[in-house]
Order: C-alpha cells, then sequence, then structure tokens
C-alpha cells in the first residue's frame, strides 16, 4: 500500500496562519489602512513567519522583503529609527541569514536549517555588541529627531538581538523577535493615537507576535528533535 505523504504544514500551523492573515485584513479594511503598501507588507510578513518556524530559509527571503517595505511604511510616520533599523540592519542581517541557513541545512535538507546552541563566549560577544549598536544607534535616532525615542531606541536593541541569533541559528532568535513585537505594538498604539489608520499596523504586529513565540516553540522542538538524532 502507498504510504500517505505526510504534509509540510500541520492542521496548527495552518490555523494560525489563516487566523493571522485574516486577522489582518480585517483590521485593514476596518480602520481603513495606511495604504495597500501596509497591507501587503503585512501579509508577506506574517507568512515569513510560518515559514521561519519550520526552519526555512524561504522565511529569510520574504523577510527582506517585508523589511524593505515596512521601511518605507515607516518613514511615512517620521519612524526614522525604524527606517533605519529595518533598512540598515534587518534587511541585511536577514540577507546574512538566508545565506548562513542555506550553508547549513540539517542532514541536506533545504527546508530545514541545522539549529545551534549558542556558546557563554558567543552570547557575550553578542550582549556587548548589542549594547554598543543600542548606544550609537541612539545618538543617530536623537539626531534625527525620530518620534518616540526611548522606545525606538529599545526596538533597535531588540531586533539587533533578533537578527544576530537569527543568523546564528539560536532558537532564541524568534523570542527577541516577540519582544521587538511588544515595543512595535507600542509605538503603533501611540501612531494610531494620531490616525487610525495605522491600527491596522498594530494588529500586524499583534498577529506576529503570536508566531513568534509558536516559532521559538517550535525551535525548541527542533533542537530537541535533532538532538536525538545525533545520539
Amino acid at each position: 500500500m502507498k504510504q500517505k505523504k505526510e504534509r509540510y504544514f500541520t492542521n496548527g500551523e495552518l490555523l494560525l496562519w489563516c487566523a493571522s492573515v485574516a486577522l489582518i485584513l480585517i483590521s485593514f479594511f476596518i480602520f481603513g489602512g495606511s495604504g495597500y503598501l501596509t497591507l501587503v507588507a503585512s501579509l508577506i510578513g506574517v507568512t515569513s513567519l510560518i515559514f521561519n518556524a519550520k526552519g526555512n530559509p524561504f522565511g529569510q527571503f520574504l523577510m527582506i522583503v517585508f523589511s524593505l517595505l515596512y521601511g518605507v511604511i515607516s518613514f511615512s510616520y517620521s519612524y526614522y529609527g525604524e527606517m533605519i533599523t529595518y533598512l540598515g540592519m534587518t534587511a541585511p542581517m536577514a540577507l546574512f541569514a538566508l545565506i548562513s541557513w542555506l550553508c547549513h541545512p540539517y542532514k541536506g535538507r533545504r527546508s530545514q536549517v541545522t539549529v545551534k546552541r549558542l556558546s557563554g563566549k558567543e552570547i557575550s560577544f553578542m550582549f556587548v555588541l548589542t549594547v554598543l549598536v543600542t548606544v550609537l544607534f541612539y545618538f543617530v535616532l536623537a539626531y534625527f529627531h525620530t518620534e518616540n525615542l526611548p522606545l525606538s531606541t529599545l526596538s533597535v536593541t531588540t531586533s539587533f538581538l533578533a537578527v544576530y541569533m537569527t543568523f546564528c541559528r539560536s532558537p532564541y532568535f524568534a523570542l527577541a523577535y516577540a519582544a521587538n513585537d511588544v515595543v512595535l505594538i507600542l509605538l503603533w498604539i501611540l501612531a494610531a493615537r494620531e490616525n487610525t489608520a495605522y491600527v491596522s499596523v498594530v494588529v500586524c504586529f499583534a498577529a506576529f507576535l503570536l508566531n513568534d513565540l509558536y516559532c521559538f516553540y517550535n525551535w525548541l522542538r527542533m533542537e530537541k528533535w535533532q538532538s536525538s538524532m545525533l545520539s
């Protein structure tokens, strides 16, 4: 008897993606959105996350596209911190992460990256680098009179941790992205108080938060499964 081919995405993952897409679409059309570019970016972003949760390099490719679009959206509200962060850091680091993931497939599977556990030295170097990047960006953002400077700076910190650990293939990249989502939700709530069209962006990052939390959970499962295959 022919064995039934296993589906790539589980029912739960498909439900999460469909619910996220529905949430983004509903909020966009109810609150008017801030242009169809926001809608397209949100849909691309949430789709990238479901592939990232599987450790699939295609998710990093979609993240590059999302970063470029999000940079333009941030510019429209003078969130120069977000614009500089995504265009100058997240997009390039997503490209490096894409290369890293493609160069480290799990047992030759191009659809799944090999999970890596960071050493103590790597973690220490990461935090020192994060502090330096945060201080540098604080003065850059202050120079451009960035809106909501403290939150924008915190967004840089969490974003850098996320992209760095993504490049290193650590499961904790998803947890850093979840922290970044919380910061971005707060930032865009402030923007939505002046323009309700940005409510759709708030909802977008709320959906991202749910997906990043699932991503973290699934990467821990992947790490445990891959380790068990080596023993």
